[in-house]
């Protein structure tokens, strides 16, 4: 069994203040858990509200850092957001998806600009280590009828080039971030990339979903994901009016390989939390073996007319 857990927080523009309010929620929602526990946090969780020049100020250097780090004070200075989840992850036994974190690009990726950072979606396991790195690749460039009206995540983001899984020992993790939901393909992907070559048993899905195409698309897409992969949905969304005037949809939540919507927590921070074991996921693979009646290709024979 697993203890799948969503916070919700409304980010703003101090990185600190985003942390401490995250490691009192994490502290509260692990505390009342036993066993296994996997927690997801919401996109741009350590800062947000603020232009893409003040995120790739905040960029960190993308090293393997971890809490007995800490110490280091070189290593506590290129990456105390990294720090500080390697901690939260270590004290609370717990795997944690970071949401993501702006992050410089390395050494040998001489390809990406310096004024662009990868939208890190960072795992640390149980002992604080970092088990898992997923770089967003589906960027936010769209108009919108809200406040903001445009949004140009490329014009500061690089996006990334891969999926990423990480295993617990209640089965593969498939990650993604936020506008990732809308595309269908790469979810069906992941099962090419699984040990048992079916879909991961949980999908996590860190966001920044905006008011407006929250409210028309967020649980329809949430669903479909959970029913087309017959997999657990754990998603966690930014709430409420943020520093420069967005406004984000809350709504973090958590959905069964049925569809159905096990917990959520719809306008305030706080957290949701689910004890779910593999029981009813194996019994709807093995009633409804959708993944093995998949086609390898599709064609159309066009006949005339």
């Amino acid at each position: 069994m697993i203890n799948l857990i969503s916070i919700q927080i409304n980010g703003q523009d101090k990185v600190e203040d985003n942390l401490d309010k995250i490691e009192a929620l994490m502290d509260q929602a692990c505390a009342s858990c036993e066993g296994e526990k996997l927690v997801v946090l919401p996109e741009c969780c350590s800062l947000f509200g603020v232009s893409g020049q003040a995120m790739l100020a905040h960029a960190e250097s993308p090293e393997k850092v971890s809490v007995q780090k800490v110490q280091e004070k070189v290593s506590v200075q290129k990456a105390p957001i990294q720090i500080r989840f390697s901690a939260m992850a270590r004290r609370n036994q717990c795997y944690l998806v970071a949401g993501t974190t702006p992050m410089k690009p390395s050494l040998t990726e001489t390809t990406v600009g310096k004024d662009k950072y990868f939208a890190a979606s960072l795992v640390y396991g149980p002992d604080g280590s970092l088990v898992s790195r997923y770089d967003k690749i589906h960027l936010f460039d769209v108009e919108v009828a809200d406040k903001t009206q445009s949004y140009l995540e490329s014009k500061y983001t690089e996006a990334g080039s891969g999926l990423a899984l990480f295993k617990t020992s209640f089965g593969e993790v498939a990650q993604s971030v936020c506008y990732d939901l809308r595309f269908a393909d790469m979810f069906g992907a992941y099962a090419k990339f699984t040990e048992n070559g079916q879909a991961p048993n949980v999908i996590v899905v860190p966001s920044a979903f905006t008011k407006v195409t929250g409210k028309a698309h967020w649980h329809t897409l949430l669903r479909a994901r959970s029913i087309e992969n017959q997999c657990f949905v754990v998603a966690s969304n930014q709430v409420g009016k943020h520093a420069d005037g967005r406004q984000t949809f809350g709504n973090s939540c958590i959905y069964s390989p049925w569809g159905d919507c096990l917990d959520i927590i719809e306008d305030e921070e706080g957290f949701v939390s689910v004890r779910v074991d593999n029981t009813d996921l194996s019994k709807i693979r093995a009633k409804m073996p959708v993944n093995s009646h998949k086609k390898e290709r599709y064609q159309i024979e066009r006949k005339s007319t």
